[in-house]
């Protein structure tokens, strides 16, 4: 008998056949997992430690479907421990303390070790975490958490030292093919039928990269056309079938989580970087999703300044009034006037000049002594302010050809200083032109 061999039976005799096809084709043993070769590859850590019966504490992390589940359970099939599953959701500090006593007893009658899986365990708050952290760091228990989130800004930080952190990636197109091919040659349901998948690249968009979503949608799908084809043990998955077995593709974007802020970031800095058709696909990404216009919208006015400036100072304006079309009209139509403001920054020559100058005048604010005002540029409401000498060589720049005079404007220990630089990028450039014909000192 093989290392895995007992585990398999002990699997397959808790299938029963309400269970759904993701769960009744769940893998038994290290070799029936597909994907994650970086991790579980021949000879990678965690292959050697399933094998070799070891345990740590670990935090899974990556998107829904990919195995963080299969992997724990298979951990846990092959650990020689007593095995807890909590999902983060529904348990709480109640729950892992019963666990914790548990295994305190397992540790101090048996010698035998606890390993406890929470699913989700981003949706723990800190009081629940660190209920955790102290039996961690004992060794009374090993945690696996699994998470889609980014552990470092939703784990706290001492579990998160405690605990070995595994990226797991989105499966591959030809590890979909591969689970999909075990499930139709080797669950007991499907096999009683031929099963012709019409188009298999619909079902893995569909899924999104779900294996579990893309299980379950192929489930409904075989469901489907056994009623449409009652009798018949050749059954017809046809793409009308599979859209709808799946209703409606889910948009991955999690509009409080780090898909949100990798996707805005996406969205800015395509325009950033004039890329006009990545911009409006970011936009898609984010309308599908559920994200609220007016946060894109406050995102485009503040690039419109930050990343064009005078560049272009109409898509500041444009940017502003996109704002307050959307609150007027709301979705869908909403989606138009984005598109359009969106395209139009990506389009529109760059410069941060003006972002880079209140930046640079702040640091000297904060980090040189706060001069006083020059006199000559003070008010002088009072006769006696006059007599102290504010405002007295002051020179009205109206009075001079042109609009101008050359005079100094900031205190002495700044003099000359230079904070705004414009570019040759678009009418910064006529800009800069004209300055640098003002001023024969600065020259920019």
């Amino acid at each position: 008998m093989d290392l895995f061999s007992e585990s398999k039976i002990q699997l397959k005799q808790k299938r029963s056949e309400i269970t759904p096809l993701a769960e009744r084709i769940r893998p038994t043993s290290i070799d029936e997992f597909v994907g994650q070769e970086h991790i579980v590859g021949a000879g990678k850590p965690l292959r050697l430690m399933i094998e070799r019966r070891q345990l740590w504490s670990m935090i899974f992390w990556g998107p829904p479907g990919v195995g963080k589940t299969t992997l724990a359970r298979l951990i846990a099939v092959h650990s020689d421990a007593d095995f807890y599953q909590l999902n983060a959701v529904s348990s709480g500090v109640k729950d892992v303390r019963e666990i914790i006593a548990r295994a305190e007893r397992n540790l101090k009658n048996a010698n035998r070790k606890t390993l406890l899986f929470i699913d989700e365990i981003h949706r723990f708050n800190k009081a629940q975490q660190d209920a955790l952290l102290h039996s961690v760091e004992e060794g009374i228990v090993t945690l696996i958490g699994a998470t889609t989130e980014n552990p470092s800004f939703e784990v706290i930080g001492p579990l998160l030292s405690r605990s070995r952190v595994y990226i797991l990636e989105s499966l591959t197109k030809n590890d979909l093919d591969k689970i999909l091919e075990h499930a139709m040659r080797h669950d007991e349901y499907l096999v009683k039928y031929t099963i012709k998948i019409d188009d298999r690249n619909l079902l893995m968009l569909l899924a999104g990269g779900d294996a579990r979503s893309m299980l379950n949608g192929l489930e409904t799908a075989v469901q489907l056309a056994l009623s449409n084809q009652e009798g018949s043990v050749e059954l017809q998955v046809t793409p009308e079938l599979i859209r709808e077995a799946f209703q409606y593709r889910y948009a991955k974007y999690d509009k409080s989580g780090e898909e949100h802020y990798n996707i805005i970031s996406a969205f800015i800095k395509s325009m950033r970087g004039s890329d006009p058709d990545a911009s409006v696909y970011w936009l898609a990404r984010m309308l599908e999703g559920g994200e609220d216009p007016k946060f894109i919208a406050r995102r485009l006015v503040i690039l419109a300044s930050e990343d064009i400036g005078n560049a272009d100072p109409f898509a500041v304006v444009l940017a502003t009034n996109c704002f307050t079309a959307i609150h007027y009209i709301g979705m869908p139509e909403a989606r138009i006037i984005l598109s359009q403001c969106a395209t139009y920054l990506a389009s529109a020559p760059k410069s941060n000049a003006a972002y880079m100058a209140i930046e640079h005048a702040l640091k000297d604010v904060k980090n040189k002594p706060n001069e006083p005002v020059p006199l000559h540029l003070r008010n002088a409401p009072t006769s006696f302010m006059k007599e102290l000498g504010y405002g007295n060589t002051y020179r009205y720049a109206h009075d001079y050809a042109g609009g101008f005079v050359e005079q100094d404007h900031l205190p002495a220990s700044l003099k000359n200083t230079i904070y705004y630089k414009p570019t040759d990028s678009g009418r910064e450039g006529t800009i800069r032109e004209r300055l640098n014909s003002l001023w024969k000192n600065k020259k920019r």
